[in-house]
């Protein structure tokens, strides 16, 4: 997301499934240059370590091992984040089929977010970074809302959440 001829506001996040629990949005803004904008080759947006300390996050606020399901993003299939992942004896990586945002529980977050700020004007980053927080933040409480995420992608999410005895 860019502001008006301003740097570029990149976010990700997860959600969270949990038996007996309410689902969790957990997410991280990167403020980063727009191209061309001299960072000296830089990536603009979430680096593997940015992924990394989003993924310690979510491990410390869930309390227990991690099953994430991801998609095929330059970042997430690099060797850096093979080796970021193999560090992690608590978290295990299933990969989506190329092409298969449907089955992303996180594009409806993102789709929702858009369709939020679609008709306010951003002056600037710190009040498009602002803005985005907000809708953020209002979504972590819904948790109907974010089991609806869930649900649209047809996923059956029962065997991640039931451990092996």
């Amino acid at each position: 997301m860019t502001a008006q001829n301003a740097p570029r506001l990149s976010l990700a996040a997860l959600l969270a499934t949990k038996p007996g629990q309410r689902p969790r949005l957990i997410y991280r803004t990167h403020r980063g240059r727009r191209r061309g904008s001299g960072n000296g080759g830089r990536r603009k947006g979430f680096t593997e370590a940015d992924y990394a300390a989003l993924l310690d996050a979510a491990h410390r606020q869930l309390g227990g091992p991690i099953v994430l399901v991801w998609d095929n993003l330059n970042t997430h299939v690099s060797a850096a984040m093979a080796e970021i992942v193999a560090a992690r004896p608590w978290l295990t990586v299933f990969r989506l089929p190329p092409y298969a945002h449907e089955l992303n529980p996180v594009e409806p977050v993102w789709s929702h977010l858009k369709r939020s700020l679609a008709n306010l004007t951003k002056h600037n980053l710190a009040e498009l970074t602002a803005l985005v927080k907000t809708r953020l933040k209002r979504m972590q409480y819904r948790s109907a809302l974010l089991a609806g995420f869930l649900a649209s992608t047809g996923l059956d999410f029962e065997p991640f959440c039931n451990p092996c005895s």
